[in-house]
């Protein structure tokens, strides 16, 4: 399977800028986020469990141990990225931020950072922080969980803030020179194929450089989880995946770099569909749409 023949990958991007693979490294900062400890709320957005997205147990364990173990396993890449990906990777005091931070960044043969967080929780001296080190000549990744830009959907999935958030932080971001990476999720309830299109019509005019897709998880833990048991959620076929995920990615301008375009959970945390557990099954049925229906971009 060639996917870059058909998507601007993130990868390939990387390999073809330093000139060899870059591996990425999941990092747990030991974060919480404002939608579960009450600044918000505590029942956090209605399909978060991270915990079918991270390992909790490397919530233990220092960013210099988690780092070691991690590249003790990887053969085929000897240059990393620092992924904190674990709940809202920006949620504490800076100077906290500056030590994790830096104490990734100062492992051998990391070569920058990728931050994962709301857009409601980037301040200014966080930014500040991040742009410093871009400046250092580092690879700096603002990764935005957005998931819609419809404020219905958002309200619905209690996610504790809007679009509105969003269009500022990235506004901020792009004025100090740093690449946004926006996360979106397909198949979120009451939206549509042409909604998930507006998102991204919304999204690119923003100006985001890069886009994380996924197919809606029903994990454990979750609050959906008591709405699928129910028979009140149903999950995505791959199928309709396919089709919406493929879609958006036609109308995606080139030099727009995806950093997944699918998403796999493992059980037993993930509970539907149970497509996701692998995650092959969806980036082949998107490699087939995409060579059957034009690669990214052929749609504008």
């Amino acid at each position: 399977m060639q996917l870059n023949q058909v998507v601007s990958m993130f990868g390939a991007d990387l390999q073809r800028r330093y000139g060899e693979k870059i591996h990425k490294i999941t990092l747990h900062g030991g974060f919480s986020c404002p939608n579960r400890d009450g600044t918000l709320g505590r029942g956090g957005c209605t399909f978060c469990n991270v915990s079918s997205f991270s390992d909790e147990t490397q919530s233990t364990q220092s960013i210099s141990e988690q780092i070691r173990h991690q590249k003790a396993k990887i053969t085929r890449a000897s240059r990393y990225l620092a992924y904190f990906q674990a709940y809202t990777s920006t949620y504490a005091e800076v100077c906290l931020l500056q030590q994790l931070y830096e104490e990734a960044l100062k492992q051998a043969n990391i070569i920058g950072l990728c931050v994962g967080t709301r857009p409601d929780c980037v301040p200014q001296d966080v930014l500040s922080l991040l742009s410093g080190y871009r400046e250092h000549g580092y690879e700096i990744w603002l990764e935005l969980g957005l998931q819609s830009a419809h404020d219905k959907t958002l309200h619905r999935i209690n996610r504790g803030h809007g679009f509105a958030e969003y269009q500022k932080t990235v506004t901020k971001a792009r004025q100090l020179g740093l690449k946004v990476c926006t996360h979106l999720i397909c198949g979120l309830p009451g939206e549509s194929t042409l909604m998930n299109l507006q998102t991204l019509e919304k999204v690119l005019e923003c100006g985001t450089d890069g886009i994380k897709l996924h197919p809606l998880h029903i994990v454990e833990g979750s609050i959906m989880a008591k709405s699928w048991r129910a028979g009140r959620l149903a999950p995505m076929t791959l199928t309709d995946y396919t089709q919406v995920a493929g879609e958006l990615i036609r109308y995606t301008p080139t030099d727009v770099v995806y950093h997944r375009i699918c998403a796999s959970a493992r059980r037993p945390t993930l509970l539907a569909p149970e497509w996701c557990e692998n995650r092959w099954l969806g980036m082949n049925s998107l490699y087939q749409y995409l060579l059957t229906h034009g690669g990214q971009g052929s749609a504008l």
